[in-house]
């Protein structure tokens, strides 16, 4: 495919401006010419070149539009465009973040119903708005437990964090001044108990779970896990990235948690990847409601507020109040649903997972064969042993197949692992047709395995040396 500068010829244009009516003036008369710019190469195209050029660089872009996106642990779902003309709308859109309480009613009482919902889905005594993603809502309640603990006088100095945790989780604590423990999985996948006894101890502010984790699994000991935390006088910490896998059927808070992030762009249908945008509300027990973010919203008689009043607050962790628009969309979504179609959606979750790990468990490893949550890890581990035909290799032959490939080498307890996760929004033939695809691989591995090495084998490209492309790229078009 030739570059929009190739395409390019003296001379042409996708546009006529009309000629000026205002004198002409010199502009280095007005502006020092250091500042200034010339010979810029720029391309000169057709309208109709213009726009050929750029559908057809769409048309390269892979996407949940276009196909299935099985990446394990990021629930790359497709997103009803009913909640994306809801979000459209002007009255969202057009009002300025600044604006009078008195001018924002509507929006102030959306932001405010949707932090109720988010409590009653989550047993949480409050909720913010506010981060602007996953991580950052980590951040958010981490900043909030060494908030709770200051004020309590406590100098607690550790998190705990599973090795099947999501790797922002470590980060977090680190950037809140803690030091960050690993707590180690038993045979089931879940939480070390006895691994937990001996790290907890009254320097740990919290243990930070996700649940379920990163292998798929459910926390089976959670109670257990909740009291250990607790008796020592540490919080319990919930990553809500998963939350599609319990919605309707459990609630954190009734778990012991006592405080948890959610992903708004992946468990309530938003578009998710490149980078944003998302919102990662926090939700809190109430030991720490005093800590939240400010502003929060105060609904005084029939009328909505700002209010800045809470002394004991983090302060402010975003512009504005998040990414609005976001907001928006998870709440039309769960408006469109309602909690029964909340928990059905998580049934179809963990029902297509298990459907999946019983397909493909015959062709792979699969580390931990119990009842998986909304995702399955199998790992590659036999086909390395049998052709030395790795993870990433497997991933790359599911291109040809028309498959963005699900998450590899993740979690890393697993080696070789190959994390499916195909959420609720898939058709069996879907899944069946994807199977069938990983099957067919599975085949390949052992009887022609060049062919899975050479992947992938339809696209313009074939390897590409990823370490040097992430760490010497090289993005700049040479004029010849």
């Amino acid at each position: 495919m030739e570059l929009i500068f190739e395409k390019s010829r003296p001379g042409r244009s996708a546009g006529s401006i009309p000629a000026s009516d205002v004198p002409a003036i010199n502009i280095e008369d007005v502006i020092d010419r250091k500042y200034l710019r010339s010979g810029l190469d720029l391309p000169e195209v057709a309208e109709v070149d213009l726009i050929r050029h750029y559908t057809n660089l769409s048309r390269r872009n892979f996407g949940v539009d276009l196909g299935f996106y099985p990446l394990g642990s990021c629930t790359m779902k497709y997103n009803p465009k009913v909640n994306e003309n809801a979000a459209a709308l002007p009255g969202f859109t057009g009002l300025h973040p600044y604006a009078d309480d008195e001018l924002a009613q509507g929006n102030l009482q959306l932001m405010a119903q949707m932090q109720q919902y988010l409590c009653s889905i989550f047993g949480m005594a409050e909720f913010t708005l506010q981060p602007a993603a996953g991580a950052h809502g980590e951040l958010t309640g981490i900043m909030m437990i060494k908030k709770y603990f200051e004020k309590k006088g406590e100098k607690r100095h550790r998190i705990l964090i599973p090795d099947a945790a999501h790797g922002t989780n470590p980060a977090s604590g680190a950037l809140c001044g803690f030091e960050t423990v690993t707590l180690c999985s038993n045979s089931e996948g879940g939480v070390d108990i006895d691994h937990l006894k001996s790290l907890m101890t009254e320097d740990v502010a919290a243990l930070m779970l996700t649940n379920p984790n990163t292998l798929g699994l459910f926390e089976r000991n959670i109670e257990e896990v909740s009291h250990i935390v607790h008796e020592k006088g540490g919080l319990l910490y919930a990553d809500g990235a998963n939350a599609n896998a319990f919605l309707g059927i459990t609630r954190p808070g009734d778990l012991g948690f006592d405080v948890i992030q959610l992903n708004l762009h992946k468990t309530f249908s938003t578009p998710h990847g490149g980078g944003g945008p998302g919102s990662g509300p926090v939700g809190v027990g109430p030991a720490l409601v005093d800590y939240l973010p400010v502003p929060r919203i105060v609904k005084t008689d029939n009328s909505y507020r700002w209010s800045e009043n809470y002394p004991d607050s983090i302060g402010r962790v975003r512009a504005f109040y998040g990414n609005f628009n976001v907001v928006v969309k998870a709440y039309a979504y769960i408006r469109s649903l309602g909690a029964q179609g909340l928990k059905r959606a998580t049934q179809m979750a963990v029902l297509n997972a298990n459907y999946i790990k019983e397909k493909l468990k015959p062709y792979f490893d699969l580390p931990y064969d119990r009842v998986c949550m909304h995702e399955c890890v199998f790992s590659g581990s036999r086909q390395v042993a049998q052709s030395g035909v790795h993870t990433t290799d497997i991933a790359k032959r599911l291109i040809d197949f028309g498959y963005h490939p699900p998450t590899i080498y993740f979690p890393m307890i697993v080696p070789e692992a190959l994390m499916i996760e195909p959420t609720e929004t898939e058709s069996k033939e879907t899944l069946d047709a994807f199977c069938e695809a990983m099957i067919t691989i599975a085949h390949e591995a052992q009887e022609s395995p060049h062919r899975v090495k050479d992947a992938p084998l339809s696209t313009e490209v074939n390897r590409l040396d990823e370490v040097l492309a992430a760490r010497k790229p090289d993005v700049a078009w040479k004029k010849q």
